[in-house]
């Protein structure tokens, strides 16, 4: 069994683009630059975007923190994006989601110019994304992509699982995945709330990927031996005995699961690390472009 270790894989990324922004910039003085806007006060959020913050520094980024009390209007949030759609400084940014219920998360989505939506999450980009055309793909699928390649998890004319329909992660994945491309080839089946006999479709299953948000839903009972298994899910669970009072929980029973897999993704550390490193990439991807 193999642990696809995102850590690891996040920290050479990084290192990577570090090498590349370093280059830029003594050749031709360009320095990337991503920005964040952060509406409110949820506390996962905060430690997510504190988190982009210091990755932007590691790697050489210049990075900007608008941070908006939680009763802003949405007529403020769109006028904070509009700057940032036009400031030629700013290479990428993204909203941070979620956004407090009087404001339509949609319509933000919308209002960012495609070229800066480094979050990969405009309808243009998806578009494109479904197309197979040049694009930002959106983090969290690319990191599960960049993990499955650099750990040459075999994908073509295997049979993918993806376990929830979410935009941001399980449609995505289901598209990226069929499509033909170096990860890709597979013959993908999506599953869902609806689904009925779910386990006999994830016990036909060579890669499964979980994104649910139901923590330990997959049983070692629900996969067969030598799966490849991809966890998105991360839930806090109370946990007395942890200095926290919680620890952290992904959609797979990893303790059994992990006994049968051939690959599988930790939580944490898994593919959380790998999501922030694809937003850095995209930035980077954007700042070429731009120039």
């Amino acid at each position: 069994m193999t642990i696809l270790d995102g850590k690891k894989t996040a920290a050479d990324i990084k290192e990577e683009i570090a090498l590349e922004v370093a280059e830029l910039k003594s050749r031709e003085n360009i320095v990337p630059h991503l920005a964040a806007i952060i509406v409110g006060h949820d506390g996962a959020s905060i430690t997510y975007v504190n988190a982009k913050v210091k990755a932007c520094e590691r790697v050489g980024f210049e990075s900007s923190l608008i941070r908006l009390p939680e009763n802003t209007t949405e007529k403020e949030l769109l006028n904070e994006i509009e700057i940032l759609n036009i400031d030629n400084d700013i290479d990428g940014f993204i909203v941070q989601l979620p956004l407090p219920e009087h404001i339509n998360e949609q319509k933000i989505i919308m209002a960012i110019d495609p070229d800066k939506d480094v979050d990969g999450f405009h309808p243009t980009n998806v578009g494109k994304m479904a197309l197979n055309l040049p694009t930002f793909i959106s983090a969290t699928p690319f990191g599960i992509l960049e993990l499955l390649d650099r750990y040459k998890v075999e994908t073509s004319g295997k049979h993918v699982v993806v376990i929830g329909r979410s935009h941001i992660v399980g449609s995505p994945m289901s598209i990226l995945l069929s499509q033909k491309r170096k990860v890709g080839n597979a013959t993908v089946t999506i599953t869902h709330s609806r689904t009925k006999n779910l386990k006999e479709i994830t016990l036909q299953a060579d890669i499964i990927i979980a994104a649910l948000g139901i923590p330990e839903f997959l049983k070692a009972d629900m996969v067969k031996d030598n799966v490849t298994v991809i966890d998105v899910g991360i839930t806090r669970v109370a946990d007395s005995n942890k200095k926290s009072g919680y620890r952290l929980l992904g959609d797979v029973a990893f303790d059994e699961v992990s006994k049968k897999a051939a690959f599988i993704t930790p939580v944490p550390g898994g593919v959380g690390p790998m999501t922030i490193a694809m937003l850095l990439k995209n930035t980077l991807l954007a700042c070429h472009r731009n120039n």
